[in-house]
């Protein structure tokens, strides 16, 4: 058991940890520009913006190969006519919620934008995967956040966001950032990750461990699955951190306070 942790609890927050098919990869050297290395993976350095990018696979194409290869700027988006999605409410139709009609919405890290939310877990997977990536585990997303302040008060400006009305612009708070590099994994905005799990159903918080958040417990055996949103948002105040986890919530559930962001 580690301390102040039960077995089970314990075993969800480490899941995703194995590497089938042969030995772990070696450490990472680089990554794309708008990421940075963790380890084996490439982490997004911002939380997602989502936009709607018109014939990627035509007149597009470009921008899109720019997209997939982390390069694409906002200029660049803004000026191929892509419109940015989520910023300021549900606006991803034809992107549905169980993730399809979604060819067009292409997940993009870039620094000073505002980032997705409103975005559901199937939303949020066909974003990343459009732009050849994908959801992180929550073992890498554990990884990559280390680093990361605890949140005590924000001072609005340069603190992690988690005592505000609404997210910040991605990047804009210099000290909510990890050791690896990536900003903002702590508050603004809930992050999905890749696990799912039965729905959670009590909220016990870590005892002694930590003052994080954390719903982990009572496994519901008849509401369906659950997926995990790691971090804490932007009114979370110290209950946000490193290791704040809303448990298994139903993937569908999409607000104000949900975004993610996205690995390769």
């Amino acid at each position: 058991m580690l301390r102040g942790l039960t077995v089970s609890a314990a075993v969800v927050l480490l899941a995703g940890a194995a590497i089938a098919g042969g030995p772990p990869a070696g450490p990472l050297e680089r990554c794309p520009p708008d990421a940075v290395v963790s380890g084996t993976v490439c982490m997004d350095k911002y939380e997602a913006s989502v936009w709607r990018v018109t014939d990627p696979s035509g007149v597009n194409k470009k921008l899109v190969a720019k997209i997939r290869k982390g390069k694409a700027t906002e200029a660049n988006l803004i000026a191929a006519g892509a419109t940015q999605l989520g910023a300021g409410g549900d606006d991803y139709a034809p992107c549905a919620d169980d993730g399809s009609g979604c060819t067009d919405t292409f997940a993009v890290s870039l620094q000073g934008v505002a980032p997705a939310a409103y975005v559901d877990w199937f939303q949020a997977q066909q974003a990343c995967k459009n732009s050849r990536k994908r959801l992180p585990t929550n073992a890498e997303w554990q990884a990559a956040v280390a680093g990361t302040p605890d949140p005590g008060p924000d001072n609005g400006t340069t603190d992690c966001n988690t005592a505000t009305s609404s997210a910040s612009l991605t990047g804009s708070r210099s000290s909510c950032i990890s050791s690896d590099g990536a900003f903002d994994m702590v508050g603004n905005l809930f992050e999905w990750v890749a696990d799912w799990g039965p729905l959670s159903t009590a909220c016990p918080g870590w005892g002694p461990f930590s003052g994080d958040y954390m719903c982990l417990s009572g496994a519901s055996t008849g509401g369906g699955p659950g997926a995990l949103l790691r971090g804490g948002n932007f009114y979370f105040g110290s209950f946000a951190g490193p290791l704040a986890v809303l448990g298994f919530t139903v993937p569908t559930r999409s607000f104000s306070g949900i975004g993610f962001r996205c690995a390769r």
